[in-house]
């Protein structure tokens, strides 16, 4: 296969699996096999720009920042979000970087700091949703709602704070990020979504928020032009109807049709729907072909063998 380039947003399964505490030696575990099945990729001859969920990750950073309030200076969202892009970008770095070694490769590993710019109008700011940090008891949450957190009750397993997931629309790094890939290096960027930021007179200035590591993805994908954007996660296949009766799988389908199937409800948004959402936007914005799948299946799914393949049409 001639050298191509590819997007592979990694989901959080890759580096704290289910029932797992996720201490940092089960992280680099973790990391180790991921690292395997991306090393796979750069042997076909791919040129790879690796992204990445932290939800666990920046949801522990959030605690240890409440516990120690009172000892050491509090971290906004935007600083925990910075914090757990080096916090994984190492873990994925050395991981990835062994393997290579091991296998006869030398292409250097980089990890980049990602701001991912959001407009401050965007409706999110004034809805906030998306649940993060630790579960509080009714007294606590009311305390928080005193001091201006957004917070709601979280399926009866207590009560959490919300907040705005803007939509994302600019990379600041992009051109950095294109630099390097063309320089032969293996890129990680845009960990956990990016560091939310607004752009005001000239300046980015940072804001309490968190954004979906799919969509700000598709955004840098449609900027580098990739020949592929690889979603892996924590199923084989995109499937219809999913762990009910009548599931079916997707094998390839057109940008039309799962737009279709989108519509329909078939994907949650606590689910699938935002990777459906990126998939869509990167193919109705240039990308040609999009892949979401698991990440024993990665290489397989690239030939066509495996995984669910979204191109811009079947004719």
């Amino acid at each position: 296969m001639p050298s191509k380039t590819a997007l592979l947003a990694i989901g959080g399964n890759s580096l704290i699996r289910a029932g797992q505490r996720g201490t940092i030696e089960e992280q680099f575990e973790n990391a180790q096999k991921t690292a395997e099945y991306i090393v796979e990729l750069i042997k076909m001859g791919f040129n790879l720009v690796i992204t990445h969920g932290n939800g666990p990750q920046v949801g522990a950073q959030l605690i240890r920042s409440e516990l120690g309030s009172g000892q050491v200076y509090s971290m906004p969202l935007d600083v925990c979000v910075a914090s757990t892009q080096g916090e994984i970008g190492y873990i994925l770095q050395n991981s990835i970087q062994k393997v290579l070694w091991e296998k006869g490769f030398k292409n250097p590993v980089i990890t980049i700091i990602t701001q991912v710019v959001v407009n401050e109008d965007d409706p999110a700011f004034k809805k906030p949703t998306k649940p993060v940090g630790p579960f509080y008891t009714k007294e606590e949450a009311q305390k928080k709602r005193q001091i201006g957190w957004e917070i709601i009750e979280d399926a009866g397993r207590g009560y959490r704070r919300v907040v705005p997931s803007p939509k994302p629309i600019d990379i600041v790094e992009k051109e950095a990020i294109r630099q390097c890939l063309n320089d032969g290096m293996i890129v990680i960027a845009v960990g956990g979504g990016g560091i939310p930021v607004i752009k005001k007179n000239g300046k980015y200035i940072g804001v309490e928020a968190v954004i979906d590591k799919d969509r700000a993805s598709a955004v840098l994908a449609k900027y580098l032009e990739v020949d592929y954007f690889i979603i892996s996660t924590d199923t084989d296949k995109v499937y219809l109807n999913y762990k009910k009766p009548e599931q079916k799988a997707l094998d390839v389908i057109s940008v039309d049709e799962i737009k279709k199937f989108y519509l329909e409800g078939h994907f949650p948004p606590g689910s699938m729907g935002p990777k459906i959402e990126a998939v869509i936007d990167f193919i109705e914005n240039g990308g040609e072909c999009a892949i979401i799948t698991s990440p024993e299946n990665l290489t397989e799914a690239v030939f066509g063998n495996a995984g669910t393949k979204i191109i811009k049409s079947k004719t």
